[in-house]
Order: C-alpha cells, then sequence, then structure tokens
C-alpha cells in the first residue's frame, strides 16, 4: 500500500540551515546530512524540489556592506543562493543521487537556467532539483521564489525548514512563554504577522490552495515522517 502523503515537493531551506555551528559559511557535516535527509525522502519515490537560501553567506536586507545599494546588495544575495545549491549538489551526488542545480540568473558555466518544463522534466526523471538565484529579480525574498516556483511545478506543498518545531506566537527560543500552533490559517499568519515566510510568499500559497508545512530540520527523519502522513510541525493551509 502507498503509504506517500505526498508526491511531489518544494523542500524550502535557509541559508543559515547549511552553515551548522559556525557563524557563517558551509559546514561539511551539515550539509551531508542535509543529503541523507533528501535521501531518504527520493528513496520513497518523492519528487523533491529544494530552494536555499543564502543568509550564510550574505543577506541582501541586511545592510552588512553600506556602500552598495539595495538592488545590487540583493543580486549578490542571489548569487550566494547559487553558491549554497552547488554545495548541497556535490554533496547528494556523492551519495548517488541524480540532481540538476537551475537559477534564475544566467550562468551557463555552473548550472541550467530555469524553465518551468525542464524543471518539471527533470523531476519526473527523478532527479533532485535546486532552484538557486531566487526569482531572479531584486525585492524579492526565497521564501517568496519557494512559493512561485512550488506554484509553477505544481508541487503539493511546501516543507519550510526551521531550527524549531513549528510556528510559535514568538520566538521559542527567546520567549519561553511562546505558544505553539498546530494549524493556522493563511489569514492568521498574515494578521498575527507571524515568522513564517513574507507576506508576498504568504500570498501567493493562499491565492494558489498551497499548503505549508514549518517543521523542525535537525530532528533526524522528520521530513520522512511528514510524507508517510505523521503530523510533524505546523501546518498552514486555507479554511
Amino acid at each position: 500500500m502507498d503509504r506517500r502523503r505526498f508526491r511531489r515537493i518544494l523542500l524550502k531551506l535557509s541559508g543559515e540551515a547549511l552553515k551548522g555551528e559556525k557563524a557563517y559559511g558551509i559546514d561539511n557535516a551539515t550539509v551531508t546530512a542535509i543529503a541523507e535527509e533528501i535521501k531518504g525522502v527520493r528513496d520513497l519515490g518523492v519528487e523533491i524540489a529544494v530552494v536555499i537560501g543564502g543568509g550564510n553567506i550574505y543577506r541582501g536586507s541586511s545592510g552588512d556592506v553600506e556602500c552598495v545599494e539595495k538592488t545590487s546588495a540583493d543580486y549578490m544575495g542571489m548569487l550566494a543562493t547559487v553558491i549554497n545549491g552547488l554545495a548541497l549538489q556535490g554533496a547528494l551526488e556523492k551519495i548517488g543521487l541524480y540532481t540538476r542545480v537551475l537559477t534564475a540568473i544566467e550562468m551557463h558555466q555552473l548550472a541550467e537556467p530555469y524553465i518551468r518544463r525542464r524543471a518539471i522534466r527533470h523531476l519526473e526523471k527523478g532527479r533532485v532539483v535546486i532552484l538557486a538565484g531566487g526569482t531572479g529579480n531584486p525585492y524579492f525574498t526565497t521564501d517568496t521564489a519557494a512559493a512561485l516556483r512550488a506554484i509553477e511545478i505544481g508541487a503539493e506543498v511546501i516543507l519550510k525548514a526551521t531550527k524549531v518545531d513549528g510556528i510559535y506566537s514568538s520566538d521559542p527560543l527567546k520567549d519561553k512563554e511562546a505558544v505553539k500552533y498546530e494549524e493556522l490559517t493563511y489569514m492568521d499568519v498574515l494578521k498575527k504577522q507571524l515568522s513564517v515566510m513574507d507576506s508576498t510568499a504568504i500570498s501567493l500559497c493562499m491565492d494558489n490552495h498551497l499548503p505549508i508545512i514549518v517543521f523542525n530540520f535537525k530532528q533526524k527523519g522528520n521530513i520522512r515522517k511528514i510524507i508517510l502522513g505523521e503530523k510533524i510541525g505546523s501546518i498552514v493551509r486555507g479554511d
């Protein structure tokens, strides 16, 4: 009996997820562990696309380089996501998975340009598709890129990987009184201004009835458990 809850997913990883305990950059052991988690899900026959942020290298909104204006800073952040995408690709291929990195900003020597039909075809062939470069436009976050790409490729859900086990009223790592929400509507997230994804991403998901599951990626096996129907983390969906 097929126990898979989803057959095609989009996994959203922050850039910070790749740095492990380091202050910045990429931690080999952490990236390898993430690759193993992805392999466990791919072994179930699930088609997987991944969108990664670049905050472990450079975040366009951080203002760290004051001499760079906002548009250029955002492009720098997009390039950081490509670096992370190539790192994840290397880790995945080391453990036997076939992958493709597709970028919203063309750089033929490194990756394929993002074309929706091509991305879908790679998924159908069983390749893990890593979508880098954000949307290719400044002023949009990788959360928005994740929502946009998930809708374009026909993903059934966005799995948003975080450091905590769901959505809380405030940061549970800082506030012991934070309350966990098991289930929310898109409007709940927008009205409560919860830090799930940015408002543009939430609105895209709401308009296209795309659920979001927020879970702790540090807990081994969580992605596989979600696919097999276990109640992990918090879910955002319509009424």
